[in-house]
């Protein structure tokens, strides 16, 4: 395979994820593609992930052009499809290198014995010690996540000034992304080399290792196990079609952008298939490890339950509250396990079942620490992290899970940052390592508000609002300038030239009826979903040491709605620009060439310009095809040597072959 495509594949198959939500599939959510996720999640990745993915790969590798320049060679009035993948994907970077950040902080720290979070602090006064309340009310890393971390505020409102920790943290993730897209995709394809196949050494290490521990059957099971009635819900559809989204990078323009590296004739249907499956696989693998973990942390506070209530039934027993006679005589309270607790509490609650309640016993299920696990960013750094607490050599694995989750997340950095700087230069003809280093300053100096004591907040509502419904929206704009506005049957056509055979009429059927119904499906329901949930976040309360669900306040509010409406609105002003002829098409680039019946008509006037650019655009039938299939391009003799551009601009000496009845290019 060519490092142009493992740059491709590389980019996809780290979750970009995930899930996230946008962020890693460790670190968003517990749920991750569990049982009643599963079958959604599939369903979803074969009637909207592999086509439009394949989409958007036939697309950039046949046009050879940014996520700018693509929509806007196909129709001008929708080149502002373009320009919203790139300000989404500024959005998205801007708070997912933040995470980056505090996964090298806790790698940072991770390189000590025992590891900083393993117990409470301890606070002495001129009298005595005592354990810090706020970690004695929660847990020990719970305590670490938001007191030692991110030193968190109470409110989206109190700011508190930089956390100056996670500042210098931010910097030095922005500093990495910055060196290795500085020399573009040459350069972020070796390191991802690294950094994609790295990750997958330590799932299968976490896997083993998660498998010999107690409880993490319990949890795989759980993973496992569907739940019909949950899979009836349309959160649950929108949450499986927001992991395929993200998983996929699918509207981000990274695809279009890697893509147009491509061979002219690559087979990218079957690079669609195989990434699209290796993604797949990929977040089944690190869902099995995410609930090995998960499964033997509930099995651990599954025993610390069995125990403190056991303790209550002896206290009850003495105090004649409860009769010997309800006790199993092979039961030991001493030693007692799991299912002897559940028998004794299963007869306790029988018998005094008017007084129950007022007993305050509790099941101690290990289901029902599952269904209540931790989940978003709390994953990674409360339950991951107290999980390996317990593990032998706990700093090793430490080191080795933060170092993978850093590893991930520049993966998916550089696809997002690709997204954002190629159609930048093909646009606008900037220097690339300029434009890298400007688009990582200007992004840092933004993202210091993540880094704010509220900061962790304004990642939530950035996470929440910056990115799901716009990628929904510039994809199904996708899908009508290709299936509509170009013509579904002169694009299957294109394909055919390109890859030698026809596609199934199953992405015909896709493309035009099935993926567009449900994209417009998800749409309503995600609108509907906004307006019915009072938008809000939940805040960390110190003198509880819980959290507490808030409201955004009115400015909170303004914040979200302008997330949103920045991010679709290139799309109406270029095409009103359009419409109104606001700006002069007169302008000369690749305006004066037309190819006819296979003969060149008039040379091009500029050489290197992008032939698609938002202020010089031209409808398909006004702009030349770009060099399609094999040897259509001859080198004319005598003409000054100038090779293709490596993603396929090409510039002076080549002319079109005889080909008398080739007909006008559709592209």
């Amino acid at each position: 395979m060519s490092e142009e495509w493992w740059s491709l594949v590389i980019k996809v198959v780290d979750w970009d994820t995930e899930e996230l939500g946008s962020v890693p599939a460790l670190v968003q959510s517990s749920s991750g593609i569990q049982g009643a996720y599963l079958v959604p999640y599939l369903i979803l990745l074969l009637i909207i992930g592999i086509p439009l993915f394949f989409l958007e790969l036939a697309v950039g590798q046949r046009i050879r052009r940014g996520s700018i320049g693509v929509w806007n060679y196909i129709s001008p009035k929708l080149g502002g499809i373009g320009f919203a993948s790139c300000v989404v994907c500024f959005f998205v970077a801007l708070y997912y290198n933040v995470i980056i950040g505090w996964s090298l902080f806790y790698f940072s720290q991770s390189f000590q014995h025992p590891l900083p979070w393993d117990q409470c602090p301890l606070v002495k006064n001129a009298s005595h010690t005592f354990v810090e309340p706020e970690c004695e009310k929660s847990s020990a890393t719970t305590y670490y996540w938001y007191r030692e971390a991110l030193n968190i505020s109470s409110s989206l409102s109190e700011s508190g000034g930089l956390n100056w920790k996670m500042t210098i943290c931010l910097l030095a993730a922005w500093v990495m992304v910055c060196l290795a897209m500085i020399k573009g995709i040459q350069s972020s394809g070796k390191i991802m080399y690294f950094s994609s196949l790295f990750p997958y050494v330590v799932l299968l290490c976490f896997l083993i290792r998660g498998l010999l521990l107690n409880g993490s059957v319990d949890g795989i099971r759980h993973m496992f196990t569907p739940k019909l009635e949950i899979m009836l819900e349309p959160k649950v559809w929108r949450e499986a079609a927001t992991q395929v989204f993200f998983a996929l990078g699918l509207g981000f323009g990274g695809v279009i952008a890697f893509s147009s590296y491509n061979k002219r004739d690559n087979n990218c249907h079957f690079d669609a298939v195989l990434v699209s499956f290796i993604n797949f696989f990929t977040s089944v693998l690190a869902t099995l490890v995410v609930f090995a973990v998960l499964g033997f942390k509930a099995n651990i506070i599954n025993e610390k339950c069995v125990t403190q209530n056991s303790e209550k039934i002896l206290k009850l027993l003495k105090m004649g509250n409860l009769s010997q006679d309800m006790i199993p005589h092979h039961i030991n309270f001493s030693s007692i396990t799991a299912e002897d607790y559940n028998l004794v509490y299963d007869i306790i609650q029988k018998v005094k079942e008017k007084q129950f309640d007022s007993l305050g016993l509790k099941s101690c299920q290990i289901e029902d620490e599952l269904d209540k696990a931790v989940q978003g960013t709390g994953l990674a750094f409360i339950a991951f992290t107290e999980a390996m607490t317990h593990f032998p050599a706990s700093p090793f694995w430490s080191v080795m899970f933060f170092l993978m989750l850093v590893n991930l997340g520049l993966g998916s950095m550089f696809g997002t940052i690709e997204g954002i700087i190629t159609p930048i230069v093909d646009t606008f003809k900037v220097r690339k390592e300029i434009l890298t280093v400007i688009c990582c300053l200007v992004a840092f100096f933004i993202g210091l508000i993540f880094v704010q004591r509220s900061g962790n907040y304004f990642v939530t509502m950035f996470d929440d609002y910056s990115a799901t419904l716009p990628l929904l929206i510039v994809v199904i704009l996708e899908n009508i300038a290709v299936i509509r506005i170009y013509g579904i049957d002169k694009f299957m056509e294109d394909l055919k030239d390109m890859l030698g055979f026809s596609p199934s009429q199953y992405y015909y059927y896709m493309w035009k009826y099935v993926s567009p119904f449900v994209l417009l499906c998800l749409l309503v329901a995600s609108i509907v979903q906004m307006g019915l949930s009072p938008p809000g976040y939940n805040a960390w309360i110190e003198d509880t040491a819980t959290e507490k669900f808030h409201s955004y306040p009115t400015w909170g509010m303004i914040v979200c709605i302008s997330l949103m409406v920045l991010a679709i609105l290139p799309v109406p002003i270029v095409f009103m620009v359009r419409r109104c002829n606001l700006i002069d098409d007169s302008s000369g680039s690749l305006a004066s060439v037309s190819y006819k019946r296979g003969r060149i008509i008039k040379e091009p006037v500029n050489l290197e310009g992008d032939n698609t650019s938002l202020i010089h655009g031209k409808s398909p039938s006004e702009v030349p095809s770009p060099n399609f299939g094999k040897n259509i391009y001859r080198k004319q003799t005598g003409s000054p040597t100038l090779d293709t551009a490596p993603n396929g601009r090409y510039g002076i000496g080549y002319l079109m072959a005889d080909m008398p009845d080739m007909p006008e290019s559709d592209l």
